[in-house]
């Protein structure tokens, strides 16, 4: 006895953010799924690191300075974890229409935020050294 597999409904959500193409394979879905999480991880040892700054550092440095380092680690936080989601939804939906993978603009972006703010801490630390 076989059944007749009917295709999964589809909520308002699901066919407004993917609407259009064809369900791909579940372990690149997943995979998707996997980066993003990966993504949204890094957004929150972000987060985590400004909020670690303005929370245990008055003692070395100045206000101007902790507030400035702990806002930008929250900025560059909430940025990745925006840009997670629209990246997921472009990847995803570049998936279902079995076309080029988009390429992340979030990596470089953080890449060389990260590299900026390093160096900006590096100089915090000198100063309040001297």
């Amino acid at each position: 006895m076989s059944r007749d597999a009917s295709p999964p409904t589809r909520g308002a959500l699901h066919r407004w953010l993917l609407p259009g193409g064809e369900d791909p394979d579940p372990r690149f879905t997943l995979a998707n799924e996997r980066t993003y999480l990966a993504w949204t991880r890094t957004a929150l040892a972000l987060i985590g690191g400004g909020v670690a700054v303005e929370a245990f550092t008055a003692q070395v440095w100045n206000t101007a300075a902790r507030q400035s380092v702990a806002l930008l680690l929250l900025g560059l936080g909430a940025i990745v974890a925006v840009t997670a989601l629209v990246h997921w939804i472009r990847v995803e939906r570049a998936l279902r229409d079995r076309s080029t993978v988009p390429l992340p603009l979030m990596a470089p972006i953080v890449t060389v935020a990260i590299a900026i703010g390093a160096v900006v801490v590096a100089v915090l630390i000198i100063a309040a050294t001297r």
